[in-house]
């Protein structure tokens, strides 16, 4: 199968929808024909670009519990990724660029991908590939330094324990020492120069797949991890934020989707102590997280037969949750970072499960 060329200049569509229209229509930019998403969807089991599929219609959920905020933003299409893809977990940036890794791609489950976006160029490059393809890649960049972090071999299970780490040297990866277990689906920041790997899921098939409350740091001068105080609840597929050194976890799935949580905790690494903040006001998992303007926006996800488009923001000095204007394109499993003053949110699957994966790329920004 070809691989995608090393670079790409793709253009992004100019459709804008503000808030404003999204409180009067919930819904509003989601019908059959939108010319920035047609042709950007694949199915898992089969090959060849296909619109939108129909089932999306009918699970996307975008109506929020908490009060819309006085400025809600706007979404702008982007320039599409070079081939659909789903369920990389996490998207990470680095030096005003956002990272991809792994992923279902290309009717495989395991893809050692790594692509690259410049919003300066609006354009995709593409990067060496992680050694161990896998699915579910927990990533984090400290300093100049791009972490992946376990990750699953088959569909939303079995874990590998193998870590690389990108950018030492080139545009190349190189082994660090592995996870103590087997782990995919792992919350992964840095706070300083150490990386916190915390919850994911465990379990070689959908039966004995099993979330976990483990919080593990690496430190890469001496090359070794070390567990932490655990989470106080197993979960994966969450969201997770650096706020001035603080580690906040939010929302994600107790063993699977059936249970989302609306949870919402903190950690203090001086105390190794958790507590408790207000939860976020839709439960749900595979949703992205990103600190933007002082606020962790989260944004996406997924629920049975639901693919969620909200996009809810919390205030860490009021301890308070607001609706914004949510995505164009609901999505699960998708990539999402802020960079200079705007959140970029890739690919992605539009409906429940990993089915059918989306090169759709948005951008919110609140102007």
């Amino acid at each position: 199968m070809t691989q995608p060329s090393r670079r790409l200049m793709l253009s992004g569509g100019l459709a804008l929808v503000s808030g404003a229209a999204f409180a009067q229509n919930p819904h509003a930019g989601h019908g059959p024909h939108h010319p920035h998403r047609d042709g950007q969807f694949e199915r898992l089991n089969a090959p060849g670009r296909m619109d939108i599929p129909e089932v999306h219609h009918s699970q996307a959920y975008t109506v929020s519990p908490a009060p819309m905020a006085a400025n809600p933003g706007r979404w702008q299409a982007r320039a599409p990724l070079p081939i659909p893809r789903t369920e990389m977990a996490w998207a990470v940036g680095r030096e005003g660029r956002m990272h991809l890794v792994g992923g279902y791609a290309e009717q495989r489950v395991d893809r050692p991908y790594h692509h690259v976006y410049d919003p300066a160029a609006n354009a995709w490059i593409t990067a060496a590939e992680v050694p161990r393809g896998a699915n579910h890649v927990g990533v984090a960049v400290s300093g100049t330094k791009l972490y992946a972090i376990g990750g699953f071999i088959e569909q939303n299970r079995t874990p590998h324990a193998e870590c690389f780490v990108w950018g030492a040297d080139g545009d190349r990866w190189t082994a660090i020492r592995p996870l103590p277990e087997a782990c995919g689906a792992i919350a992964c920041i840095a706070v300083g120069e150490r990386i916190h790997a915390i919850g994911g899921a465990v379990g070689n098939s959908f039966e004995t797949r099993k979330s976990i409350d483990w919080h593990l740091v690496y430190d890469p001068k001496d090359d070794r991890w070390t567990r932490l105080a655990p989470m106080p609840l197993g979960r994966d597929h969450v969201g997770v934020v650096n706020v001035n050194g603080a580690i906040h976890i939010i929302g994600g799935r107790v063993d699977s989707f059936h249970t989302n949580s609306v949870l919402h905790h903190v950690y203090d690494a001086a105390a190794d102590k958790w507590a408790a903040r207000n939860h976020m006001p839709t439960a749900r998992s595979g949703h992205g997280a990103v600190l933007y303007r002082g606020k962790i926006f989260c944004m996406g996800g997924e629920g049975w037969n639901r693919v969620y488009g909200q996009n809810e923001a919390y205030d860490p000095v009021a301890d308070r949750w607001e609706a914004y204007a949510p995505m164009l394109t609901p999505r699960h499993g998708m990539g999402a970072v802020a960079i200079g003053d705007a959140i970029y949110v890739a690919g992605g699957g539009p409906q429940m499960g990993g089915g059918v994966k989306s090169a759709i790329h948005e951008a919110f920004t609140l102007g």
